[in-house]
């Protein structure tokens, strides 16, 4: 087994680590928070995630997991080194590289003769060459390598994304350096493709950018099939049987966010312009996805008699979806946002958001669901949170002004909502 650092204990990171320590490598994770830092070695996540924190408690009691404060402590002495830094979206849409640079430039003097400097983080294609150059300039020694090796994992089961992954993929100039790095996932029962840097930079964005396109194309079906009466569920599952299809990400909502889709979206439409190519097809599944949470207001306005102005709405679900803690560039706080902007009053509540949840300017933070809808003009479920699906209707409807709901999510049974006395609205149908 490989001695392994892994710098950064965000959502990739931590998963990272607590994985790889699981597979039998001795893993020390570093990062910047020296509060976050303590409390997991006490055993403690930051982040909702199934299965994590088991994870971490068995890394931690069989020694094969440490956390460390900075990217040198956990770097030093490492066969491998995973950058797993935040690579957010600039001002200009382009994915901003200033975390992958310094944690490089740190890690750079105490690489070992042979350790490789793996990028997990989402970058685009050329930043494995980036990374090189800034660690030839910051010390390295000669026959360290660098490699690619993009990250599919997806919150809320990240884990099991982890150890149970559709393919590995590893991009390395040097084929036994990317080699090397498949081999650390031995005991992982997946499709191994070792290739080179920029084709393996290039699969997660070119992942992403297809499943945020299929939503696009879902969410504009159920659009034209609520203009012709017919019921997306069943369009869906007629496409869903095809194999060429399949059901995954063929889900109409509110829209696509979270911390990837987003950035990586606008990432390879900046990585086309660069390359003199119009990438119109992406351009307008961007472009598709601003309206539907545009065409989301819309309903919750007709939902309140054709005006937000004074209008109460109660909100179910804040996250990007369920079982996450994430509200980074979440359709449902967009929606909500707007909501308050065109003038209504909005109490929402979520079982997972926290405290982050009570900075959301404008929004009022409620203690339960059923206190979200007190004296609401219309409930509007924003997150496909499972727990939604049961609770006690009459008494919601009781306690509502007017018994209108707004299902983004598809996810109550009209019928049984109507025969409680509900106006239903969803999403193609």
């Amino acid at each position: 087994m490989s001695s392994i650092g892994v710098v950064g204990a965000g959502y990739v990171g931590l998963t990272t680590a607590a994985c790889l320590a699981h597979l039998g490598h001795d893993v020390v994770c570093g990062d910047l928070d020296a509060e976050k830092v303590r409390r997991l070695t006490k055993g403690e996540s930051p982040i909702l995630e199934e299965g994590l924190d088991d994870l971490i408690v068995e890394g931690l009691r069989s020694g094969r997991l440490r956390f460390v404060v900075g990217a040198t402590a956990a770097s030093t002495g490492a066969e491998f080194v995973f950058l797993c830094v935040a690579t957010p979206q600039g001002a200009d849409g382009r994915a901003d590289l200033g975390a992958i640079d310094a944690a490089a430039r740190e890690v750079a003097p105490v690489l070992i003769p042979g350790a490789v400097v793996v990028n997990k983080s989402t970058v685009p294609v050329g930043s494995t060459e980036r990374v090189d150059r800034v660690l030839r300039e910051g010390g390295a020694v000669a026959d360290v390598g660098v490699a690619s090796n993009p990250e599919f994992l997806r919150e809320g089961t990240a884990v099991r994304d982890f150890l149970h992954p559709s393919r590995v993929v590893v991009g390395a100039e040097d084929a036994a350096v990317g080699v090397r790095v498949s081999e650390l996932y031995r005991g992982v029962h997946a499709p191994v493709l070792v290739t080179d840097p920029a084709s393996a930079e290039m699969v997660k964005y070119a992942s992403n950018a297809f499943l945020a396109t299929k939503i696009s194309f879902v969410n504009a079906i159920a659009n034209l099939c609520e203009a012709v009466n017919a019921d997306v569920r069943e369009v869906v599952l007629g496409m869903g049987y095809d194999p060429r299809i399949g059901f995954e990400f063929l889900h109409p909502g509110p829209g696509w966010g979270g911390s990837c889709f987003p950035k990586d979206t606008a990432a390879l439409l900046n990585t086309a312009d660069d390359a003199d190519y119009d990438f119109a097809l992406l351009r307008g599944a961007i472009t598709s996805n601003q309206a539907q949470r545009e065409r989301m207001v819309a309903k919750v306005r007709d939902a309140c008699s054709g005006t937000l102005a004074g209008a109460r709405v109660a909100v179910w679900g804040l996250t990007f979806k369920a079982n996450t803690d994430d509200l980074r560039d979440s359709p449902a706080v967009a929606i909500a946002t707007s909501l308050v902007e065109a003038g209504a009053t909005v109490r929402a509540y979520d079982p997972a958001a926290g405290e982050a949840a009570g900075e959301i300017a404008g929004l009022e933070i409620a203690a339960d669901p059923y206190d979200a809808c007190a004296d609401a003009d219309a409930l509007v479920v924003l997150t496909e949170w499972d727990q939604f699906r049961w609770l006690d209707f009459e008494r919601v409807a009781a306690s509502m002004r007017r018994a209108e709901v707004v299902d983004t999510r598809n996810l109550l049974d009209p019928a049984a909502m109507r025969r409680l006395g509900f106006g239903y609205r969803g999403v193609g149908r």
